[in-house]
């Protein structure tokens, strides 16, 4: 990719970006956000309307209906992105050839999804991820199984009773779960009931179990109590203080530590 054209893909991030966060805005609006000029936005705001990510409107745009949980839910992969990447490489050294493996939803295992697809092995992939599933289109080795059930739009996923059905019948080798927040109770919670009660699902069907959770996990809460921590294995960062270390040692939790590479 040329410099010119990364930029321009830099521009249109901002574009997106600035009109999920502000709703419908006028073209001298997203100039001023964005830096650039009024010809060089109406050129950009075409190329968006062509993808169907925006819709013009009234001399100005606005997101377009439906793309916004999907750029909800890239505004949240982008968060802790060294780290959710470390994280992913570690996990990805725990993969092994030819399992049944589940991987969730969730930003982090989407990293390693993505590491899944640039350096594929033969494995057996079930989710309940949409935006998961997609990584793995046209990848030779990979046998991918989707989750039915209840669409959960705010992460793209697929939960409910369906869902827990399907889990029923089938073992995995290897299930990857993230986890919304790390209680400090040492538990995992999720912001969404039916989302935790499939997590409950994924780890009984399960041998090995890995939460993929970076530091900032870590003493948050959601609403809904998944399981204890140390029901899994864990893989999270080195950006994780020495308090939640020595809690980790009193739980008894089989901890990985992902070193993360040096900041470009």
């Amino acid at each position: 990719m040329t410099q010119g054209a990364g930029l321009k893909t830099d521009r249109l991030d901002l574009i997106r970006s600035h009109l999920y966060a502000n709703g419908f805005s006028t073209i001298q609006d997203i100039a001023d956000a964005v830096g650039a000029s009024l010809a060089t936005i109406r050129r950009d705001l075409q190329v968006l309307q062509q993808d169907g990510a925006i819709d013009r409107i009234h001399g100005g745009a606005r997101i377009a209906e439906g793309s916004a949980v999907e750029l909800a839910f890239q505004e949240r992969e982008k968060r802790q992105l060294s780290a959710k990447r470390a994280i992913a490489n570690a996990a990805y050294e725990q993969l092994s050839p030819r399992a049944a493996i589940f991987l969730d939803a969730g930003t982090t295992v989407l990293q390693l999804a993505k590491l899944i697809r640039i350096n594929p092995i033969p494995l057996r992939i079930f989710t309940n991820g949409l935006i998961v599933a997609q990584e793995f289109l046209n990848i030779p080795h990979l046998n991918v199984v989707l989750l039915g059930g209840q669409l959960r739009s705010e992460n793209a996923s697929l939960v409910g009773p369906q869902a827990e059905a399907m889990l029923e019948d089938i073992w995995f080798d290897q299930l990857f779960l993230g986890a919304s927040a790390i209680g400090a109770d040492g538990a995992i919670y999720s912001v969404d009931s039916a989302e935790a009660s499939l997590n409950r699902r994924m780890l009984a069907r399960s041998a090995d179990r890995f939460v993929l959770a970076d530091a900032s996990k870590f003493g948050t809460m959601a609403t809904y109590r998944v399981a204890p921590l140390k029901s899994a294995k864990l893989i999270t960062d080195t950006n994780l203080t020495p308090h939640w270390r020595a809690q980790l040692g009193d739980l008894c939790v089989d901890t990985i530590f992902a070193e993360q590479g040096p900041k470009s």
